[in-house]
């Protein structure tokens, strides 16, 4: 895609900034903007010419579903979710509406994503042609304030189809590049990580998609058994559920504790390779072989915290994937602790070796 687009940064604090960023949205345009979890390439989600422009800069594959970025205003409970003509739940079960009233209440704003019967306004281009819609309710107070002061926004990750998401203004800008007019930046994204994915199925809940809300909590604040899928559906049924959608280019071998990262670098014969480590090496024998062989290493969390993994899991790979590594080792954390689901999720999609 050739460059269309001179590209500039914006600074929420410059009072220009939301001026330029509503004028270009009313016009059909896109602007990238920051939410908590990633930065989100954001347009009218009812412009169908908005809708493709968004689209056309990720050179998003057509069937992969956009999530409808809402006012808080419009998300107090399911109800106001129908009579803002975003969603039909004539179908839902009185104890469903209910349980999902709870999740609203303890998550909305913030980091969840909720997959919902749609409503017929709603445009086949935003959905991929699915009956279902995604909502959430971002956090970010730019996002907020954009959204309230102009209309519900479609915002996918701000990155080409298939990379890394982006976490901060500058990868945003080496990915779309000439390609939209603002970005608006935001600072880091808290989180760090996509959002997690709670949809209606079969008459029941499912968590679609782990991220910085856990199975326990959504199961603690529902009172339901909300079931779990544990790998990648064959069908696309939400945004970001494609096989590829978060991968780095260069291979990935995965391993979860540092014997076993011994053993694989041990029979590595690859002559530039990388460690993704979850915290900083315990053993002397393993950080004595990363010096020696001359392999680039970075640490998630030199405090050991799986929330600061997170939020630096995307950024890290983003860093390493730039350095044209043969290979690169990935860490991956037990699936029961904190945002473990969450890292293990991503992780394991990437392009193996």
């Amino acid at each position: 895609m050739s460059a269309r687009y001179t590209t500039r940064i914006l600074i929420p604090s410059d009072q220009d900034t939301y001026r330029c960023a509503t004028q270009a949205l009313q016009r059909g345009d896109v602007v990238a903007i920051p939410t908590e979890t990633v930065y989100g390439l954001a347009g009218n989600a009812f412009d169908p010419d908005a809708l493709d422009k968004i689209f056309i800069a990720k050179e998003r594959p057509a069937m992969n579903p956009l999530i409808l970025h809402i006012a808080s205003a419009q998300a107090q409970t399911v109800q106001d979710l129908a009579d803002a003509a975003f969603i039909d739940i004539s179908e839902i079960p009185e104890p469903i509406i209910d349980a999902l009233n709870r999740v609203i209440n303890a998550f909305w704003p913030g980091p969840l994503t909720l997959v919902l019967p749609r409503h017929t306004r709603i445009p086949d281009r935003l959905t991929g042609g699915l009956d279902t819609v995604a909502l959430r309710v971002p956090a970010h107070p730019v996002a907020q304030k954009l959204i309230s002061s102009t209309f519900p926004l479609a915002a996918p990750s701000a990155n080409r189809s298939g990379r890394i998401s982006p976490t901060s203004a500058l990868a945003v800008y080496d990915e779309l590049k000439g390609r939209i007019p603002f970005i608006i930046d935001g600072d880091a994204c808290e989180v760090g990580v996509e959002s997690s994915i709670l949809a209606y199925i079969d008459q029941g809940l499912r968590l679609l998609r782990p991220g910085a809300i856990s199975l326990k909590e959504l199961r603690r604040e529902s009172g339901l058994k909300i079931l779990s899928t544990q790998k990648h559906p064959a069908e696309v049924r939400a945004p970001g559920m494609l096989q590829s959608h978060y991968a780095p280019d260069t291979p990935v071998k995965i391993f979860r504790n540092e014997s076993e990262l011994m053993g694989l670098l041990k029979n590595c014969s690859t002559p530039k390779a990388g460690v993704l480590l979850l915290e900083p090496p315990s053993e002397a024998e393993l950080l004595s072989l990363l010096r020696s062989r001359g392999y680039v290493f970075e640490v998630l969390s030199e405090s050991r915290d799986l929330t600061e993994a997170a939020r630096q899991l995307f950024a890290t790979l983003r860093k390493l994937d730039q350095q044209d590594l043969g290979l690169l080792f990935a860490q991956v954390p037990p699936q029961d602790q904190g945002l473990g689901q969450a890292i293990v999720f991503f992780v394991a999609i990437f392009r193996k070796e």
